[in-house]
C-alpha cells in the first residue's frame, strides 16, 4: 500500500506541476483579452457579448464599484436559480416528470452554487430535471468560479499597480475568465470523460433486466395501506423479489467536467464521483483530482507573472504543496491503520482478514483507500467538495485532515481564485508580523501594509471561523439541529462541524451522516454560505482598491524577501497558526475526543 499510495501522489503531483508553467502563461495573456491559439475565433465573440450587455471593457472600477458589481450580479444568479427549480415542473427537459423543489430546498441550492460552494441537502438524480442541471446547477459552476478568478485578477491589479484608483473591470474579468478559460478546459475534459464512459445524453431513466433478482424485505400492508405489526408491535416483514433496476440518465460528461474545474463539486449523482457513471475508470479518478487543482495551481503562475516577479507565484505554490503533502500522508496512513477496537476484538479469521486491508468502510472498491483518502484530501483542500468516499466512514484522523484544510480557509489550493486571494491574504499577515518582528515597515512586492489592510485582513480571518463555529454552537443548542444527527457523541458532533465549516468556507463536501434537507439546515447553511463567501470577498477587494492607490517602493535593506524559503515557511506558520488556531477546541470536541475513545476503547 505505501508503493500504491507514492504511485498515485508522486503521479498527481507530477502531472500537476507540470502543467502549472504552461497553463499559468496562457491564463496571463487570457485574462488581458489576449488568448493564445483562440484570438480568431473567441475574440469577436467576447466583442459580441459586450455589445448584447452594453458594456465597455475598458471602463475601469473602482474597488466600491467592483464589490457591487459582483454582489448584484451573483444576487441575480440567485434569483434565477431559484426560479427555475421552482418552476422545473412546468418546463422542457424533464423526462423524469419531476414536480417543482420545495421552497428551503431551492433556496438553499440556489445559494450554494452561486456561491461556489456545492452544498447538496438532495438527491440530484431523484430531485433535478435535464434542464435544471444544466441551465441551473452548470452554468452557475461556470459563472461562481468566474466570480472568483475575477477577484484574484482585482487584488493582483492592486499588487502590481501603483497610484492607481481602479482595480479593473468586473465584467470583462468574468467575461474572460469564463470564455477563454473555463470553456476550453471543460470541453476538453468532457470529451475524455464521454470517452471513457461517463454518460452524455438527454434521454429518461432507464428500466434494465438485472442479471440476479434483489431479494429484499418489506413491511406488510393492510387494506388501508398502513404497516400491519404482530402482538409486539413490530412491524410484519414479507420477502420480496425485484428483477429490474433503475438506471438515471442525462447531460452528464459536460457537468462532470466543469463541476470540478470551477470547484464547484455537485453531484449530478448522490453518489457523487463515487459513481460509476460520474467517475468509471482509475484514470478518470486521477483525472478528477487533477482537474480539481489544476487552474488553482496554475493561477500562482499566473500571480508571478502579473506581478512582474514569477518567483513569487512559486513562493506561494511551494507552500501549498508543503502543506498538501503531510496532510495527504495522514489521512492515507489513517485509512490503511484501520480501526484499533477491531484490530483487537476477537473476531474470526476472515474479518482480521478484511481488517488487515485497512478500513474500507465507507470506500468505493474500484478506487480503494488511496485512491478514496486523496481524493478526499485533494477536494478539501481544492474547495471543490466533490466526494469518492463516505467522509463519515473515515477515521477521526482521516476525518479531521479534510475538516483542517476547510477550516485554514482553503488555501491549499482552493478553488479557482478563491484559494490564491485567501493566501494572498495570509502572505500580508506574514510580512506584517515579520516587520514588526524586526522593527521594520511591512511590506509585500513593494507595497507598504498598514493599518487599513490589516483590518481588513483581519476581517477576512475571522469571518468564516465565526459563522461556521456560530452555526454549530446554534444546531447543538436547538432540536432542530440535534434532529439531523444519525450517531451520537463526539461523532454526531463532527457532522455538524464538518457541514458548517464546508458551507462557511464554500467546499461543499460533507460528512453525509447529517440529514441536512431540512428548512433549519436550508436556512442555516444558505446563510453560511452567502456570508461565508461575500464576507471574504469584499473586504479582499477593499484591500486590492488601498494597494492599488499606493506607489510601489524598490526593495530596502530592512525588506524582507517574499520569494525564499524562509518566507515559504513564515507563510506556512501563519497559515497553520492564525486559521487553525481558531477551530483547535472544536477539532478536540469532535475528532479528537472519538479518536481518543477509540485508541482507548
Amino acid at each position: 500500500m505505501l508503493t500504491e499510495a507514492i504511485i498515485q501522489v508522486g503521479l498527481l503531483l507530477a502531472v500537476l506541476l507540470a502543467l502549472v508553467k504552461p497553463l499559468g502563461t496562457y491564463m496571463a495573456r487570457a485574462v488581458q483579452g489576449r488568448p493564445p491559439g483562440l484570438t480568431r475565433i473567441a475574440t469577436p465573440l467576447e466583442a459580441g457579448i459586450y455589445r448584447l450587455a452594453r458594456i465597455d471593457p475598458g471602463d475601469e472600477m473602482d474597488w466600491k464599484a467592483y464589490a457591487m458589481a459582483l454582489l448584484l450580479f451573483n444576487l441575480v444568479g440567485v434569483l434565477a436559480l431559484y426560479l427555475l427549480q421552482r418552476c422545473q415542473a412546468l418546463l422542457p427537459l424533464n423526462p423524469q416528470h419531476f414536480p417543482n423543489i420545495a421552497a428551503d430546498s431551492a433556496f438553499n441550492t440556489a445559494i450554494s452554487f452561486v456561491t461556489n460552494t456545492s452544498w447538496q441537502s438532495y438527491a440530484g438524480e431523484a430531485t433535478m430535471s435535464h434542464l435544471s442541471q444544466m441551465l441551473g446547477i452548470g452554468v452557475q459552476s461556470f459563472l461562481s468560479a468566474a466570480s472568483g478568478m475575477a477577484v484574484l485578477l482585482a487584488l493582483i491589479r492592486g499588487l502590481a499597480r501603483h497610484d492607481a484608483g481602479t482595480i479593473g473591470n468586473a465584467w470583462a474579468d468574468i467575461t474572460r475568465s469564463t470564455l477563454y478559460i473555463l470553456l476550453p478546459l471543460s470541453f476538453v475534459f468532457a470529451l475524455v470523460f464521454a470517452a471513457q464512459g461517463v454518460i452524455q445524453n438527454f434521454e429518461p431513466d432507464k428500466q434494465v433486466q438485472t442479471l440476479q433478482p434483489t431479494v429484499y424485505q418489506e413491511a406488510r400492508l393492510d387494506a388501508l395501506g398502513s404497516p400491519v405489526r404482530d402482538a409486539h408491535g413490530q412491524p410484519v416483514l414479507e420477502t420480496k423479489t425485484a428483477s429490474t433496476q433503475t438506471l438515471a440518465m442525462g447531460p452528464l460528461a459536460s457537468q462532470e467536467a466543469i463541476k470540478l474545474l470551477s470547484g464547484d463539486g455537485g453531484g449530478f449523482f448522490n453518489a457523487n464521483s463515487a459513481h460509476p457513471y460520474e467517475n468509471p475508470t482509475g484514470l478518470t479518478n486521477l483525472l478528477q483530482m487533477l482537474a480539481i487543482l489544476l487552474i488553482p495551481a496554475s493561477l500562482c503562475y499566473t500571480f508571478g507573472l502579473m506581478v512582474g516577479d514569477k518567483r513569487q507565484g512559486w513562493a506561494v505554490l511551494a507552500a501549498m504543496v508543503l502543506m498538501f503533502v503531510p496532510m495527504v500522508a495522514l489521512t492515507i496512513h489513517s485509512e490503511q491503520a484501520g480501526n484499533p477496537v477491531l484490530a483487537r476484538a476477537d473476531v474470526d479469521q476472515a474479518a482480521s482478514a478484511l481488517q488487515s486491508g485497512g478500513n474500507m468502510e465507507g470506500k468505493e472498491t474500484r478506487f480503494g483507500i488511496v485512491g478514496s483518502a486523496l481524493f478526499a484530501t485533494v477536494t478539501t483542500s481544492g474547495g471543490d467538495g466533490a466526494v469518492n468516499a463516505m467522509h463519515d466512514s473515515f477515521m477521526p484522523l482521516g476525518g479531521l485532515v479534510p475538516l483542517a484544510l476547510m477550516q485554514t480557509g482553503e488555501v491549499v489550493f482552493g478553488g479557482p481564485g478563491s484559494g490564491l486571494f485567501s493566501m494572498l491574504i495570509y502572505a500580508l499577515l506574514t510580512v506584517f508580523v515579520s516587520g514588526l518582528m524586526i522593527g521594520r515597515t511591512p511590506e509585500y512586492l513593494g507595497k507598504r501594509i498598514e493599518i487599513f489592510e490589516m483590518k481588513m485582513a483581519a476581517v477576512v480571518i475571522l469571518v468564516t471561523p465565526l459563522i461556521a463555529l456560530s452555526g454549530t454552537a446554534i444546531a447543538v443548542m436547538t432540536p432542530a439541529g440535534i434532529a439531523g444527527v444519525s450517531n451520537p457523541g463526539a461523532h454526531g458532533f463532527s457532522e455538524i462541524l464538518y457541514a458548517f465549516s464546508s458551507a462557511a468556507n464554500n467546499n461543499g463536501s460533507a460528512f453525509a451522516g447529517l440529514s441536512a434537507n431540512t428548512p433549519f439546515y436550508n436556512v442555516m447553511l444558505a446563510a453560511a454560505m452567502w456570508f461565508g463567501r461575500f464576507g471574504v470577498i469584499v473586504p479582499v477587494l477593499a484591500i486590492a482598491g488601498a494597494l492599488a492607490g499606493k506607489r510601489r517602493r524598490p526593495p530596502g535593506i530592512g525588506t524582507l524577501p517574499t520569494h525564499g524559503p524562509l518566507f515559504v515557511v513564515l507563510l506556512i506558520g501563519a497559515v497553520v497558526l492564525i486559521a487553525l488556531l481558531n477551530y483547535i477546541p472544536a477539532l478536540a470536541l469532535g475528532p479528537g475526543v472519538e479518536h481518543v475513545s477509540i485508541v482507548a476503547h
